[in-house]
Parts: structure tokens; sequence; C-alpha cells
């Protein structure tokens, strides 16, 4: 008899990526190898049989909120920053589909010749016809981070966690690229990092997941595997919230 597969413990997964992940060794736009790797490590959930949606950032591009955008009107901003969320999720839609995952793009902002416009009910069903649904052009408004658009969007399409891929293997208390004898935490409350003040995502998003009880592992999204590993149960990253199934 042939081992038993393990089963992912999560059905549906919400994955937030920022803009700057889809740099990879570029220091401005899209870095197509490492797109095509990100491709790979969500085709090897979606094989397992689970649901993913995607909220991607935009700050490899622009942002509202960064130099380059010191002066101008921050609505303006704010919306060239949404804009630039639709390029990268046209750039992830592409590779995914190169690597055989059928993608719908979802825009909160309406172009209906590049992608579909946000329609709650439409979302959950294209996850349940096993497609990738990538969120882009944040929540639509100004003001608010992509983080909070992952945070309405999870909710909205009821995922059960929020993956967020980041450069480190998790939350520690100091930046530990700058400090080698930065602390890990394994585990985490909301309201300990809102009382920390720790850089997971902004306070708005964190308040929204507290609120519905919503939990998010922080991950390592440049180590091979890491993303199959999680979603098999796995001690991987930082987990925020109570949830029962992981760790």
């Amino acid at each position: 008899m042939s081992p038993r597969k393990k089963a992912p413990v999560y059905s549906r997964v919400l994955l937030k990526l920022s803009g700057e992940a889809l740099l990879g060794e570029k220091t401005f736009g899209i870095d197509r190898a490492f797109t095509d790797y990100l491709a790979e490590e969500i085709r090897s959930i979606h094989v397992l049989g689970v649901q993913v949606a995607a909220v991607v950032g935009g700050g490899n591009i622009f942002r509202g909120v960064s130099d380059s955008a010191r002066g101008m009107d921050r609505v303006s901003a704010d919306h060239m920053g949404m804009l630039a969320t639709v390029i990268n999720a046209l750039a992830l839609q592409d590779a995914l589909e190169r690597a055989g995952v059928f993608t719908r793009v979802l825009s909160a902002i309406e172009m209906r010749e590049v992608a579909e416009p946000f329609i709650r009910r439409r979302a959950i069903r294209h996850m349940e016809k096993q497609r990738v649904a990538i969120f882009a052009g944040g929540t639509g408004n100004p003001y608010f981070s992509t983080d909070t658009a992952a945070a309405l969007r999870a909710m909205e399409v009821k995922a059960e966690i929020i993956l967020k891929g980041t450069k480190v293997d998790g939350i520690y208390d100091a930046d530990p690229m700058k400090n080698p004898h930065a602390k890990k935490f394994d585990r985490l409350t909301y309201f300990e990092v809102l009382q920390k003040g720790l850089k997971v995502m902004d306070t708005t998003a964190i308040s929204l997941c507290m609120d519905n009880e919503l939990p998010i592992i922080v991950y390592d999204l440049k180590r091979k595997g890491n993303l199959k590993r999680l979603l098999l149960g796995e001690k991987v990253g930082t987990i925020v919230g109570g949830v029962a199934n992981v760790h």
C-alpha cells in the first residue's frame, strides 16, 4: 500500500504579496524569473486542491506614501498605486497561466478590457472552480493599504487564513537584516502585534483580522517549498491569532 498523502490543513487561503516581492533581484519593476518562481509555489498548493486568492501590492512600481509621491495630492498618488497593483496582478496571472493554472484578475477599479470587476460571489465561484483569483486595485479607495485590502477580501471570500509572504522567516522584535540578535516570535496575539508596534500589516488590517478572528501566518516567501510545507501543517513562520489545527 502506498503511504496516505497528507491533506492540506486549509481549504481556502488568501496570499498577500507585497509589490516589492515581485522585484526579485531587481531594484525596480518586475523580475520575471521571480514571478515564475512565485507561480510555481502557488501551483504547488493549487494541485493539492487548495482554493487560492492573492492580493498583490504595487510598491515595486509606485506607492502613494513613497518618496516619489511626496508633494502629490494623496488621493491621486493612491490611485496611481492602485493602478500599479493591476500591472503586478497581470504579471502574476501571466506567470500562473504559463505554469498551467487557470487564473482570473478581479479589480476594485473597473477596467473591463484587462480585468473583471470585483464581485464577491463571482470571486468565490472562480475559486470553487479551482481558478486562482488575484484581487487588484486595493479596496478601490484611497487611504487604504493593500494590507487592508487583503484582510477585507479574505473575509469577503471566506478565506480561512491570510498567508503573508515576506523576505524573512516570521515576525521579529527588530529587523533581523539589521540586528543579528533580533528575537523571532513563533506565535503572537493580534493585541501583542498592535501593542508592540510590530510591522506585520498596518493597524487597520490587524484590527479587521482581530475583529473577525482571521489568523495570519507570516513566512519566508523566498524559501522554496515553504508555502506547501505551511499548507501541509508544518511549523513555518509566525502565526498571529488563535488557530487550533496548526503549530
